[in-house]
């Protein structure tokens, strides 16, 4: 990892003029670390991140570049299909000369993942709503995730407001979030950019950062990637600390340490980065399969516990039942967790993966199916017993393995998101075209699934689609492709190919009425 724009570390980024920053952005000779929010002589600045939030369509990544003067959809498949797939990063300078790091979530409903991945590192939202559409479902469901990780300060832009009278969206944006400065703008034409901005900075400048946070780094992993010459690269926002250049950080949940070869921040090679920014992290010495999206990069002593239990406090805005299955959203991570009640608001989460979680770290619980977000709350109890990896112990000996698959290509993580992106209605291989070429290698690495003769799905989807077919069947008793289609929302043909796929994995049984039941008792998977 090098800095300057030759080699950059984040592909699609660029640094704007006069948008340069002080190494580590919140220390000052002397090691006098910046509180959040103040400003001192010279305009040094305490490092915050600002998320997009909005449904699809509504402009979040054409503001995004109009703000910043980068194209946040990086992917082939993103351009083509016109929809943003994975997290975008930009540098955002304001009016004053301030940078902000920014994040682009995805705004279609089946990327709520993507979209909590992102924001759960955020201090303050860009909340864009279109003129011509209004206050949509995404627009609420974002505002819920928001709430529910207690993000507080932000900026509603009402876009498109060369387009239709944005007088009823900016009512309705003033009714949602009374406490945030809502401004119409355009994208297309610059209307209003320099007022969003200067309200951005405003908002900035009534905002506490995390750089005061006295605890160790902890960052969570978004994305991972391999630079030749330089090797393994991870990204994430750094919610906590310092990660300075040579030292060590444990790599959670697994055994491995690694060390700090460069850190860049907007790709700009420092010695320190500070809690607030986005950061890419050279590793050395970690081959890129030793992690993924969803780990964390943790300084020694990080009050950090890799764990299947927490006790959460929840405020929710739906009812949640007695060990229900849930979804969680921690960090960059996601997982089913059963839910049980332990008082009027206090929960405990038993999950199905491990989480790397902290006391006083914020979550976001949403119901299975049909999909939908309850609400979240405060982690009170990050290690709440049950079994946890004992990450005192020293790692067993491994058992002998295969191989690992080689590590995928652009290409074959760029059909990876095209799958994750199709859901439940997976493409045929004519469908995918010269794309296709990636599929053994995704198949290799159990990243998709074949559906039928020539249906591919990410597992993701078919693990979702088998929590629906098994919800159903213990309600009902059976499951009927007609039931199947109208619960997922999806036309006969992917219901049937489903169905029958789940019939080869011996999930379910077909009936002579062409009806299903389970076969045995429901997975916990």
């Amino acid at each position: 990892m090098t800095a300057g724009r030759t080699n950059k570390t984040l592909p699609g980024r660029t640094t704007r003029p006069g948008g340069t920053t002080r190494p580590g952005g919140t220390t000052l000779p002397g090691g006098t670390t910046l509180p959040g929010g103040t400003t001192l002589p010279g305009g040094v600045h305490a490092p915050l991140t600002v998320g997009t939030a909005g449904h699809i369509d509504h402009g979040k990544t054409a503001l995004v570049q109009a703000l910043t003067g980068v194209d946040t959809d990086r992917l082939a498949e993103e351009k083509a299909r016109g929809i943003t797939i994975v997290l975008g990063f930009a540098p955002l300078m304001l009016p004053g000369g301030r940078t902000l790091s920014l994040v682009d979530v995805p705004g279609h409903e089946r990327l709520l993942r993507v979209m909590v991945a992102g924001a759960t590192g955020i201090d303050l939202f860009l909340l864009v709503i279109a003129a011509d559409d209004g206050v949509m479902p995404q627009t609420l469901e974002h505002i819920r995730v928001l709430d529910a990780l207690d993000v507080r300060h932000g900026v509603v832009a009402v876009t498109k407001s060369d387009l239709a009278d944005p007088g009823p969206a900016l009512a309705a944006a003033s009714e949602l979030l009374p406490a945030a400065e809502v401004v119409a703008c355009s994208a297309r034409t610059g209307a209003g950019l320099a007022e969003l901005a200067a309200a951005l900075e405003r908002t900035a400048a009534r905002t506490t950062g995390r750089a005061a946070d006295p605890r160790p780094a902890v960052l969570h992993v978004d994305r991972v990637f391999t630079i030749r010459g330089a090797g393994t690269v991870v990204t994430g926002t750094l919610w906590s600390g310092v990660i300075r250049r040579g030292e060590r950080l444990s790599v959670l949940p697994g055994p491995h340490t690694a060390r700090v070869r460069g850190v860049q921040v907007h790709d700009r090679a420092v010695e320190q980065a500070a809690a607030g920014q986005r950061v890419a992290v050279n590793l050395a010495g970690l081959e890129r399969r030793a992690i993924a999206r969803g780990d964390v990069l943790a300084g020694p002593e990080a009050p950090v516990h890799v764990t299947y239990r927490l006790e959460v406090e929840l405020a929710l805005h739906e009812g949640l039942g007695e060990r229900e299955r849930v979804q969680l959203h921690h960090g960059t991570r996601a997982t089913p967790a059963r839910a049980v009640r332990l008082g009027e608001e206090v929960w405990q989460l038993r999950t199905e993966r491990p989480l790397i979680a902290a006391d006083g770290d914020r979550v976001v619980v949403r119901r299975i199916a049909p999909p939908d977000t309850l609400g979240g709350g405060v982690v009170v109890k990050a290690a709440a017993g049950g079994r946890r990896a004992r990450e005192a112990e020293p790692a067993p000996a491994p058992a002998p393995a295969k191989p690992a698959p080689p590590p995928l290509d652009a290409a074959a993580l760029a059909l990876e998101a095209r799958l994750r992106a199709a859901g439940i209605e997976p493409p045929s291989e004519a469908e995918l075209g010269e794309d296709a070429a990636s599929l053994r290698a995704l198949h290799a690495a159990g990243r998709a699934v074949r559906i039928g003769r020539s249906m591919h799905a990410h597992p993701e989807a078919i693990a979702e689609v088998r929590e629906v077919v098994e919800r159903i069947a213990r309600a009902e008793g059976e499951v009927t492709l007609a039931r199947l289609r109208d619960e997922l929302g999806t036309s006969r043909k992917y219901a049937q190919a489903l169905l029958e796929h789940l019939d080869a994995a011996r999930v379910t049984r077909r009936r002579p009425d062409d009806s299903r039941v389970l076969r045995g008792p429901p997975s916990s998977t």
